[in-house]
């Protein structure tokens, strides 16, 4: 995950806050195709993102908004579809 900000958790590890968006480790940039670098997000590999459509933000969650364009690309990506495509009924 890679974010605008950042705040301190409770158990003192380094949580994302303001922006969010995907980010996979070992890329450049996030999914929806922001450069890290120019963007001056910092990148949390320790935080998964694991964010749906239907997730609602309040004043005291410390994101303050979740990159639309992000939560489509990943949408895909939960449950079974997660590790690719794989054939149910192969053929004989």
């Amino acid at each position: 995950m890679a974010a605008s900000g950042e705040e301190i958790g409770p158990d003192g590890v380094r949580q994302p806050g303001g922006e969010v968006h995907a980010w996979l480790p070992g890329q450049n940039q996030t999914v929806c195709g922001l450069a890290l670098s120019r963007t001056r997000l910092r990148r949390f590999p320790h935080v998964r993102f694991d964010y749906s459509g239907t997730d609602v933000l309040t004043q005291a969650d410390a994101v303050g908004c979740i990159c639309p364009r992000c939560l489509a690309a990943t949408a895909g990506r939960r449950g079974k579809e997660k590790h690719g495509w794989v054939r149910e009924f192969p053929r004989p």
